[in-house]
């Protein structure tokens, strides 16, 4: 069993502590707003016995997490969205101490697959005028960023692959949804529509500590699709 840091304690924390066993780690340290203001439980003592951990946090707190673990050469996965115009920073300190870290705005095996699946069709229907683009997803009520982190990679993913025409975006919040997301494609002749629906949680929880099997060891900063198709990706 390695020696597991939870960073941010909420819903996600508590689920990731729970399935942890299943993947051969042992949590023996729990960071919270209330032991970790301004990244205050982040120390040398702190993380002694610690081999990797996990952050799910705020988006003002994540840089400042992430960049206090990589200064402990902690390898560390962040799940934590809404921060990532401070991902350049974040960099240059997981690279100036030679740590390593894996960050993604999702950790649903479902949803990398999705993300290909929207950058082919993108690819093959980017000379094709006749097609117009719009992305989608609801979350639930409680959910702070909007457009999520994952629809935001999603259109990113298209506009790398080649389609530079208007993506209309949008989202919806409501209830206790766990997420949708949905791509379409629209012409005078037909429609196309790929969707990924969450029932749960669970896979992103399983997603995050498949990644923490996997940081440790290596240095530099990965996304999911690295751990999922191999280090040579390049988104």
């Amino acid at each position: 069993m390695k020696n597991l840091a939870l960073v941010g304690y909420g819903k996600m924390g508590k689920l990731i502590e729970q399935l942890a066993p299943q993947f051969g780690f042992e949590v023996v340290l729990r960071l919270d707003e209330f032991n970790n203001l301004n990244g205050a439980g982040i120390t040398p003592e702190q993380f002694a016995n610690v081999h990797v951990a996990i952050e799910f946090s705020a988006p003002a707190a994540a840089p400042d997490h992430l960049k206090r673990l990589a200064a402990l050469k902690i390898p560390t996965v962040t799940g934590t969205t809404g921060w990532l115009d401070r991902l350049p920073e974040v960099t240059r300190a997981v690279n100036d101490f030679h740590a390593g870290l894996v960050w993604s705005p999702n950790f649903s095996l479902g949803v990398a697959v999705f993300t290909r699946l929207a950058a082919v069709a993108a690819q093959l229907l980017r000379n094709n005028a006749d097609y117009s683009a719009w992305t989608w997803e609801i979350h639930h009520e409680a959910k702070k960023d909007a457009p999520s982190g994952t629809l935001v990679h999603l259109v990113d993913t298209m506009k790398k692959s080649g389609y530079t025409r208007n993506i209309d975006t949008s989202s919806s919040r409501a209830g206790k949804h766990p997420g949708t997301h949905e791509v379409g494609f629209d012409s005078n002749a037909d429609t196309i529509t790929i969707r990924h629906v969450a029932r749960s949680r669970e896979g992103f929880a399983e997603g995050a500590l498949r990644a923490a099997q996997w940081i440790p060891g290596r240095e530099g900063v990965y996304t999911f699709e690295h751990v999922l198709f191999g280090p040579e990706q390049t988104g």
